[in-house]
C-alpha cells in the first residue's frame, strides 16, 4: 500500500499547466444549483428554495431579475442587499446558502458496475465518480479511462491510467459539471477509440 503524498502537481511538460488537483477555495454558482436566501426581518423578502436559472439568474421580491452565474454567495449576499437598498430597504442583512449542487452531474459510463448519471459535490474527483459508479467491473481496462469535458473552444478528451490514480503516482483530477467518464473505450464509436489510442495515458485535455 502506497503511503505519504500523492501526485497532485501538473507536468508542464505534459501540457498540465492549466490542470488541477485542488478544488477552488470559493464555489461560484452555477444554473441548476439550488440556493435558499434569508433578508433579516424581513419574511417577504426571503426565499425558502430558488433555483439559479438556465440564463444564470433568479428573480426576487421587490427586486426582480439578479445574475448570480458566476458569484459566490458572499457576492450574492453582497449584490441583494445593494439592490435592496436602492429600493429603499434601510440596512439590509442578507444570507445565502446553497441548498443544492444542482449543475454538479457526470455521467459514468463503460466497465463499471452501475453505469448512470450521478450528481456530486464541488471538490469531487475521478476516483470518486468510480465510487460513485460501484467501481470498475472485473474486466475492466483501468489503463483506458477517457473524461470528455466540454470547454469553451470545444469538446476536450483526457486519457487516465486509473491503476496509477488509485497507486497515487498520477493526478486523481477534479471533476468539472456535466463531465463524462468512459472506463474502458470498447463502447465508444471507432472515432474516439483511434483517437484515445494517439493520447499518452497522461492527464492531458486535448481539444477536438
Amino acid at each position: 500500500m502506497r503511503v505519504g503524498l500523492v501526485n497532485s502537481t501538473p507536468v508542464q511538460e505534459y501540457g498540465q499547466g492549466d490542470y488541477s488537483a485542488s478544488e477552488q477555495s470559493e464555489y461560484l454558482l452555477r444554473p441548476s444549483d439550488v440556493i435558499a436566501i434569508t433578508v433579516f426581518r424581513e419574511p417577504d423578502l426571503s426565499v425558502e428554495s430558488i433555483p439559479v436559472g438556465a440564463d444564470g439568474t433568479i428573480s426576487l421580491p421587490m427586486i426582480g431579475p439578479v445574475k448570480v452565474d458566476g458569484l459566490t454567495t458572499r457576492g450574492v449576499e453582497e449584490l441583494v442587499a445593494s439592490k435592496l437598498s436602492s429600493a429603499a430597504l434601510v440596512n439590509p442583512s442578507v444570507n445565502v446558502n446553497v441548498l443544492q449542487f444542482g449543475s454538479h452531474v457526470v455521467t459514468v459510463e463503460g466497465s463499471v458496475e452501475k453505469p448512470g448519471m450521478y450528481s456530486f459535490k464541488p471538490g469531487t474527483r475521478l476516483s470518486g465518480a468510480m465510487a460513485l459508479a460501484g467501481g470498475s467491473s472485473r474486466v475492466a481496462k483501468l489503463r483506458e479511462v477517457a473524461v470528455f469535458r466540454q470547454t469553451p473552444r470545444g469538446i476536450a478528451v483526457a486519457k487516465f491510467d486509473y491503476a496509477a490514480v488509485r497507486a497515487g503516482t498520477m493526478m486523481d483530477p477534479v471533476l468539472f459539471p456535466n463531465d463524462r467518464v468512459v472506463v474502458g473505450t470498447s463502447g465508444l464509436s471507432q472515432f474516439w477509440q483511434d483517437l484515445l489510442k494517439t493520447l499518452p495515458a497522461f492527464a492531458l485535455f486535448t481539444n477536438i
